[in-house]
Formats: C-alpha cells, structure tokens, sequence
C-alpha cells in the first residue's frame, strides 16, 4: 500500500518562536560557558514545561550560582512534575544537591503536602529527617499531626528528636499525649526527655 504523504500544519508564529526560545534556553542550560547556563537558568523560571528540564539539569550543575538560579526556578514553576523529580535526591550522596532540594521543596507546600506521608513512610530514616526538614516550613494544617505520628510511632531516636525540636517551637496542648509516649517508648535517652520537656513548656504557653 502507498503511503500517504503528511500534511504538514504549519505552526502559528508566535508558537513557533516560543518553542525556538526554549529549545535555544534548553541549549543554553547544558552549554559551556557559565554566565549564559546561568542566564538560562533564570529565564526559564517562567516556563513551567521546563521543570524536567531544570530538574536534571540541577542534578549535573557544578557551578554554585547556576544551580542557584536554577534552584529559584524550580521554586517559582512548581508543580506535580518539579516535585516528583526532586524527591529522589533527598537520597543522593551530594550533600550539596541534598539541601538545595530541600530548599525548593520547602517553598513548595501545596504541591509537597500530597507526598509527605509517603516520605515519613520511607525505610531510611536519614530521608524522613530531611521530610521533618521540609514540613518545617510548610505551614500546613497537618503538620502537628504529622509530627505527632512520628512521636508515636517512628522507631528512630534521631527522627523522633528531629519532630521534637521542631514542636518545641510550634507546639499546641493537641500534642502532649504523643509526647508523653514519645518519652516512655525512648526511656532511655536523656536528649528526648530533654526534648519532650521543652515541647511541654512550649505548648502550656501556646
């Protein structure tokens, strides 16, 4: 059978120099020269379909100011696609990619607060720090719940004294049945009785 020829339809201008500015950014992102990945960087801020992009970008960047750049981009788009592609290098060996994940997320809280369970959920109780880390800044309803889960039921002395340190600053009356079974399953740790004490001292004056 013949094949039939494609018609070909013709992109509107003003799409097709859109499309010609991000491709020449996108080049730009990965290119040799510092200052123009930096000038990329920034100039993507506006152009969410460029979140994958600057994900993994962020992850290859050595410069700190261009990963800088591309750390306020990620804040300013957002979204689903920037979130899901940052939360794997909360488990990555660069301590430097590390935080600066963090950081985005933590300026991200509507699109963050779907995946805090499954983060407080995680096997590695480093990545369930870093999720306490991140909802420190989320100003979400549920953060004293959340906390409180982790002080009833995390089995990691280092991420329950991480939700006690931020309760201590944030702490209301709701929380001080999880902080008392916080102290008794951690008997024996003078830093969380330190801890549950303070949230203690916290909530009677909130």
């Amino acid at each position: 059978m013949a094949l039939r020829k494609a018609t070909t339809i013709p992109l509107q201008s003003g799409a097709a120099d859109e499309s010609s500015a991000l491709e020449s950014l996108v080049r730009q992102l990965s290119g040799p020269d510092v200052e123009e990945r930096r000038h990329a960087a920034r100039n993507l801020a506006n152009r969410p379909d460029a979140a994958a992009v600057l994900v993994s970008r962020l992850a290859q960047e050595t410069e700190p100011d261009v990963r800088e750049a591309i750390a306020t981009s990620l804040s300013a788009i957002g979204g689903r696609e920037a979130v899901e592609g940052l939360i794997p290098y909360l488990s990555s060996d660069d301590a430097a990619l590390r935080n600066t994940a963090i950081e985005i997320l933590q300026h991200l809280p509507a699109d963050v607060a779907s995946h805090v369970d499954g983060l407080l959920a995680n096997p590695d109780p480093d990545l369930r720090i870093f999720a306490v880390n991140i909802i420190e800044a989320l100003s979400h309803p549920r953060l004293e719940t959340w906390l409180s889960d982790i002080l009833r039921n995390d089995p990691h002395v280092n991420v329950v004294g991480a939700a006690l340190n931020l309760l201590s600053e944030i702490a209301t009356a709701a929380v001080l049945p999880a902080v008392e079974q916080a102290r008794q399953r951690f008997a024996g740790e003078p830093y969380i009785d330190f801890a549950c004490r303070a949230v203690e001292k916290r909530a009677r004056e909130s």
